[in-house]
């Protein structure tokens, strides 16, 4: 009885301090549809239904938010669905679904203050779907950065379930100091987190994009390259432009988190 009071407190807490986290509620809002295949971009859903975004980074490992893992939670009626845009009309012959077997979160995830919010998701199995390469080094995103998110979350502040067909939306990455003061009172924008959105109201991240990709241009010397750059966690309301999403910033102590986790070989202890 006590554990069940407590995630009630857990997900009240969460909706007051960052209305869209709840992976359960996550979709772009503005955005359109995307075309292209994108085999890599993954529906995480619990007993079926969409619950999270998430990013296939090797053939056993999906990367997202560890505060999808508050609606998750068993593993086994948790399933990841790769390889189709469409979550009602799947191909067979190029989708596929697989069970998990744990949840590797940072041990620095804050559940209120946001920090941290990465988690990497074991799968049952290795998949035949190519994964998507992070960068080996942190890629510093200045303001005004151009960059694509991607999500199946609501369409519409009236809607109430997510996106059959995956939406992508160009935002682009507000200066962190200008976040710092958008977020001042809510909560502490740190060096591990990056902020992106749009001038417009009305469009943005909403309910059903948590653990989606950020995607960037990141400059170099003679040419720029586009890579993901973070995992959406949140945001103060729905497509407003004075609270942009926050996302997860693929940041040194990220990306050395990550490869320090797939490095291991044997299991450890779930949260």
């Amino acid at each position: 009885m006590e554990v069940h009071n407590c995630m009630i407190v857990f997900h009240f807490l969460l909706f007051v301090f960052f209305k869209v986290a709840d992976c359960s509620d996550v979709s772009i809002i503005g955005g359109k549809t995307v075309k292209n295949n994108k085999p890599w971009m993954v529906s995480i859903q619990n007993n079926q239904r969409h619950v999270c975004g998430g990013i296939l980074i090797e053939k056993e490992w999906v990367l997202t938010a560890a505060h999808c893992k508050l609606t998750l939670q068993n593993t086994d009626s948790v399933t990841v669905l790769m390889g189709s845009l469409s979550l009602k009309n799947k191909k067979r012959s190029k989708s596929q679904r697989v069970g998990i077997l744990r949840y590797e979160h940072h041990k620095g995830f804050n559940m209120v203050t946001k920090e941290h919010d990465i988690m990497l998701i074991k799968l049952s199995k290795k998949v035949k779907v190519k994964p998507k390469k992070l960068p080996k080094k942190e890629q510093d995103i200045r303001g005004g950065t151009k960059c694509i998110v991607m999500g199946w979350g609501i369409t519409n502040l009236e809607d109430k379930d997510g996106s059959d067909k995956l939406q992508m939306l160009a935002v682009r990455a507000v200066d962190r100091k200008q976040c710092k003061n958008d977020y001042k009172g809510d909560f502490e924008i740190t060096k591990d987190m990056v902020c992106a959105g749009s001038m417009e109201k009305n469009i943005g991240t909403c309910r059903g994009d948590s653990g989606g990709p950020l995607e960037c241009k990141t400059s170099r010397k003679f040419f720029s390259k586009t890579n993901i750059v973070g995992v959406v966690s949140g945001a103060r309301g729905c497509g407003d432009p004075k609270k942009p999403t926050v996302y997860t910033f693929l940041s040194k102590e990220h990306i050395s988190w990550i490869n320090q986790v797939l490095k291991k070989q044997f299991s450890s202890t779930p949260f």
